[in-house]
């Protein structure tokens, strides 16, 4: 009985790895493609902040989201992003503020300044869209990171594409992992684990 019980163990959890190494590989895949085309907003993930100044991370997706914004593509960007431990500021508000010294209007930048966790953000940024009738998007974030947004957003009637940021080259190994973490957390997030 018990060898039994250990062989549909060991067969449940080569299965999961199989799912979760192919959910790897299209999370790799869309890492790949950028989406842009004309929609509705842009919709930047959060990165750290230090201080009321971006982190090099979440300044490349500024930069990036920027580079849509003058090319057309959208007449507002959303920025989102919590506190993360900061008593004053908020990746979403640092956000913005950046994007104001480069000359977007403020009229033209929505943020969501909630958000502790990605599900968390795209839920918030789900909502506001909603309110504001906005149907699609452009999401700005690492690439690793656009699949399960993607899917988030997809799953509440959005429109969504992915404009990867440019990112520096990362060993495979790095990009391996990433790609796995990514998975993982899709995964939980499919079964209503939110992290």
């Amino acid at each position: 009985m018990f060898r039994l019980s250990g062989s549909i163990l060991a067969l449940a959890m080569i299965g999961a790895l199989v799912e979760l190494r192919s959910i790897a590989l299209a999370i790799e895949h869309q890492s790949n493609i950028d989406e842009a085309r004309p929609a509705d907003v842009i919709l930047v993930l959060g990165a750290a902040e230090y201080r009321g100044r971006p982190s090099p991370v979440l300044e490349a997706r500024l930069n990036h989201a920027l580079f849509l914004y003058r090319e057309g593509l959208a007449p507002r960007i959303l920025t989102t992003g919590g506190s993360g431990g900061d008593p004053t500021f908020t990746e979403g508000e640092v956000a913005r503020a950046y994007l104001s010294k480069h000359e977007v209007p403020s009229e033209a930048v929505v943020v969501e300044a909630e958000g502790a966790t990605t599900v968390e953000s795209t839920t918030a940024a789900a909502e506001i869209m909603r309110r504001l009738d906005l149907k699609s998007c452009i999401v700005v974030s690492d690439g690793y990171h656009i699949y399960r947004v993607k899917k988030m957003l997809e799953s509440r009637g959005m429109s969504v594409y992915g404009s990867p940021r440019p990112e520096p080259h990362r060993t495979h190994w790095r990009e391996q992992w990433l790609y796995f973490r990514q998975a993982v957390a899709y995964a939980l997030w499919r079964m209503g684990i939110a992290v």
